[in-house]
């Protein structure tokens, strides 16, 4: 919401109800401007602690702030006392490094040179598919898009009303399709050489 209009405070009620008084001071409710159409929106008495909460953007939030505090407490492995701050580390090696024992582990024109470099961590796990947009590792599957998302593009307008799930539950449902259609494939074999056998001998036949 725009600065230029902070929230205000207005009366609100009229009347009487049981148990109130009359002349007794209306009890103040958080009148807060929308952010879209500017408009006085009316939050109530508890203001914004009425507002739902973001469990999915907290997350998220949470997450980089664990990566942030966990990278800043690692070291790098490789170096000789003192130790240097680790600032990037490698799936395949399942190592933190310095700048310099980076490079230094990983030669140009040699396999360990074509690694990709991660974040720093303490716990290496299999490297999984990345999100091409964010770099963020994919989590979900988008049926309306037909393709894996990862949490930033989950709370993104692009995916508001689209039908997501999680990434195991989409691959457990294809490889069910999948495998039904190969059994139905399997089984239908015989029939289709029967048929590709009979149109052979139709061909020899007219040819004849």
């Amino acid at each position: 919401p725009s600065t230029s209009r902070p929230p205000h405070l207005c009366p609100t009620g009229f009347g009487t109800y049981p148990g109130r008084k009359r002349g007794t001071v209306h009890p103040q409710t958080v009148s807060f401007p929308c952010p879209a159409c500017q408009r006085d929106v009316d939050l109530g008495e508890r203001g914004l602690g009425s507002l739902f909460r973001n469990l999915t953007l907290e997350r998220v939030v949470e997450r980089y702030r664990q990566t942030i505090n966990i990278s800043a407490a690692i070291m790098c492995q490789f170096c000789k006392p003192p130790q240097l701050e680790a600032t990037k580390g490698c799936t395949e090696c399942k190592s933190s490094f310095c700048n310099e024992c980076f490079k230094l582990y990983h030669p140009w024109g040699t396999q360990k040179a074509q690694h990709e470099p991660t974040p720093p961590t303490l716990t290496f796990r299999p490297k999984g598919l990345m999100c091409p947009e964010h770099k963020e590792e994919v989590t979900h599957y988008c049926k309306t898009c037909q393709r894996l998302v990862c949490q930033l593009c989950r709370v993104r307008r692009t995916h508001t009303s689209h039908k997501i799930t999680p990434v195991l539950s989409a691959y457990q449902a294809l490889r069910e399709k999948l495998t039904k259609s190969l059994a139905y494939i399997l089984s239908s074999q015989d029939t289709v050489q029967t048929q590709i056998a009979e149109l052979e001998e139709t061909v020899k036949h007219t040819e004849v």
